[in-house]
C-alpha cells in the first residue's frame, strides 16, 4: 500500500503535534492516576516508556513478552511495549492501533484517550503498543537504506526499459539488505500473530473480552483478531476499513484509481481558490499546472534532489486527509513564484521514511507476491491508464515484495467463523482504503454495521472533526450497542 498507511500517526507532524496538545491540555488529562499507573496487573510492571519512543508525557509502559512462533509457543521470546494512560481500575480497557503495518502505536493511546468525551474516558483506560518488528518492541532493521535510494529519485513513472530497471534494482537490494539484517524474525511478521499478541495483551490485563479500535491496516488486524478468538471479541470499532477479500498485491490496484479520484478533488478545490495558490481557474487547468510542474521537476530538480518522484510522494501523501492540501498548493505555488524551500522541506521529511522495514516485513509475508516481474508490470501498466499520477508510484512502494527472501503465509479468511458485532465507519471516497472496501467487510461479517460520511479523509473517529461519525463510535463504546441499521454522515467541512 502506498505511505503513509496510518491515518493518525502518518498524517504528518503538524497534525501529531497538535493531538499531542490535546492530550496535555485536554478537559481529562488531570483525571490521570500516575501512582496507580505503576501498580498494574501481575503481568506488567508499568514505569516510564523508553527513550526514542513515541510515547507522550504522562503515558506509562510495559513489557510483554509473546512467542516469536506461536507454533512453539514454548520456544524463543520477542518483547511486546504497551503503553497506557487513564484510570488502571476503569470498567473497561481499550486497545487500539493507528493502522500500518508497522506503525508504531506507542503514543497513539494518549491521542485517543484525550479525544475522548469525558463519560466515555472515564469508561476505560486506553492501551496501545509497538506491534512485534516495530518501535520499542522486538524490531525488524533493514540496516542502513540511505544509500540505496538517492535523491532526486528515478521516476517513479519510467518512460524507458532502463528506468524501470534501475527502480527494480533498488527493491531487490532492499530485499536483500532486510534479509541479511532479520531473517530470523522476518517469517513471523504477520497479521496473524499481532492478533495472537493483541490476545495475550487481553490476559495480561485479566479481561475476558478485547474492546479494540483499529484504524486502517489497523481494521485487518482487528478482524483478523475477531475471526481467530470470537468468544473474546468485545467492543471493537474498525475505522478505513481494509479490504478483507484481496491481497495485499491487489489491494494497491483497489487504490490507485481511488488515489486518482481524490486528486482530481484537489485539483477541484484549488482551483476554487486560484486567487490565493495561481495553480488554474478549473480542474483540468490545475491538473495541466501539476504535469508541467511534473516535467520541469524531472528536467531540473529543485535543490538537486526534489524531482518529479518526489513530488508524486507529496502528492500521494497528501491525498489521506484535505488538512494537507493548503501546505501542498502552497508548496507548488511558491515553487512555481522561484521559492523551493517548502518543497524541499516535504521531500526531505518524506525522504526519511522512504524505507519502512516492518511495513514490508508484514506486508511481503502475510499473503502471496508475485514473483515474475511481467506480472507486475502488465498490472501496473494497465492501472496506469486510469490513474497515470499513482499506478507505479504505488506499485514501487512496494516491489522489494517481488524479492522478498521469507515465505509469505496463508491469511486468516476473515469471518469464516461467526464473529461478534462490528462497527465499521468509512469515507465515501477514502483514497487508502477504498469504500467498496468496507462493504466487502460488512459482507464477511454479517453482524457488523457500516456508517459512511462524505468526503474521503482517512481516518474518521475523533480525529476528523465529524460529530456524526463521533457520535456513532461515542454512543458504540458507552453501550455496545451498534446502529439499528447502516447510516450515513455528512463530510466534515472542507479546508
Amino acid at each position: 500500500m502506498t505511505r503513509p498507511a496510518s491515518p493518525l500517526l502518518r498524517r504528518g507532524a503538524a497534525v501529531t503535534s497538535a493531538l499531542a496538545l490535546v492530550a496535555l491540555a485536554g478537559p481529562q488529562a488531570a483525571h490521570a492516576a500516575p501512582a496507580a499507573a505503576h501498580t498494574g496487573p501481575a503481568a506488567l510492571h508499568w514505569s516510564t516508556c523508553p527513550a526514542g519512543s513515541q510515547a507522550p508525557r504522562g503515558t506509562y509502559c510495559a513489557t510483554l513478552k509473546v512467542p516469536l512462533d506461536y507454533a512453539r509457543p514454548g520456544g524463543r521470546q520477542i518483547t511486546l511495549t504497551l503503553s497506557m494512560i487513564g484510570d488502571l481500575n476503569a470498567p473497561r480497557t481499550l486497545v487500539v492501533n493507528p493502522g500500518g503495518p508497522g506503525e508504531p502505536g506507542i503514543g497513539t493511546e494518549k491521542l485517543v484517550w484525550a479525544s475522548l468525551p469525558e463519560k466515555v474516558g472515564a469508561a476505560y483506560n486506553v492501551v496501545s503498543f509497538d506491534p512485534r518488528g516495530v518501535g520499542a518492541s522486538t524490531p525488524v532493521s533493514c540496516g542502513d537504506t540511505t544509500k540505496l535510494i538517492k535523491h532526486p529519485a528515478t521516476p517513479a513513472t519510467p518512460v524507458n526499459a532502463a528506468q524501470e530497471q534501475a527502480r527494480r534494482t533498488v527493491a531487490r537490494k532492499v530485499a536483500g539488505q532486510c534479509s541479511a539484517h532479520a531473517e530470523d524474525l522476518l517469517p513471523y511478521m504477520t497479521t496473524a500473530n499481532a492478533a495472537r499478541d493483541m490476545d495475550r495483551i487481553r490476559g495480561a490485563f485479566h479481561r475476558d473480552k478485547l474492546d479494540y479500535l483499529g484504524y486502517s491496516y489497523g481494521t485487518r488486524l482487528g478482524a483478523t483478531y475477531a475471526t481467530l478468538f470470537p468468544a473474546h471479541t468485545g467492543r471493537m470499532i474498525l475505522d478505513s476499513v481494509v479490504d478483507p477479500t484481496v491481497s495485499t498485491y491487489g489491494a494497491q490496484f483497489e487504490q490507485d484509481p481511488a488515489l486518482q479520484h481524490r486528486a482530481d478533488q484537489f485539483f477541484a478545490w484549488a482551483a476554487d481558490k486560484d486567487a490565493t495558490y495561481h495553480l488554474g481557474t478549473s480542474r483540468a487547468k490545475v491538473s495541466a499546472t501539476w504535469d508541467a510542474v511534473r516535467r520541469n521537476l524531472a528536467a531540473h530538480p529543485a535543490g538537486r534532489r526534489a524531482g518529479s518522484a518526489e513530488l508524486d510522494d507529496l502528492l500521494a501523501s497528501a491525498m489521506y486527509t484535505d488538512q494537507f492540501w493548503s501546505d501542498v498548493a502552497q508548496n507548488v505555488s511558491d515553487y512555481r513564484r522561484g521559492d523551493a524551500s517548502g518543497l524541499l522541506g516535504a521531500t526531505d521529511q518524506l525522504a526519511s521514511g522512504a524505507v519502512d522495514p516492518a511495513r514490508l516485513a508484514y506486508n511481503c509475508v502475510d499473503d502471496a507476491w508475485p514473483r515474475d516481474w511481467a506480472a507486475w508490470h502488465r498490472d501496473t501498466a494497465a492501472a496506469a491508464r486510469k490513474a497515470p499520477l499513482f499506478a507505479w508510484l504505488n506499485t514501487w512502494y512496494s516491489a522489494p515484495c517481488a524479492y522478498w527472501k521469507a515465505p509469505a503465509t496463508k491469511p486468516v479468511k476473515i469471518g469464516s467463523v461467526k464473529v461478534p458485532p462490528i462497527l465499521l465507519l468509512q469515507a465515501e471516497d477514502d483514497p487508502a482504503t477504498p469504500v467498496v472496501g468496507a462493504r466487502r467487510m460488512q459482507k464477511a461479517l454479517s453482524a457488523s454495521r457500516l456508517v459512511v460520511a462524505g468526503g474521503g479523509n482517512h481516518g474518521q473517529y475523533l480525529f476528523d472533526g465529524n460529530a456524526c461519525m463521533d457520535r456513532a463510535g461515542n454512543g458504540y463504546l458507552l453501550t455496545g450497542k451498534l446502529p439499528a441499521a447502516n447510516a450515513t454522515c455528512p463530510a466534515s467541512p472542507a479546508p
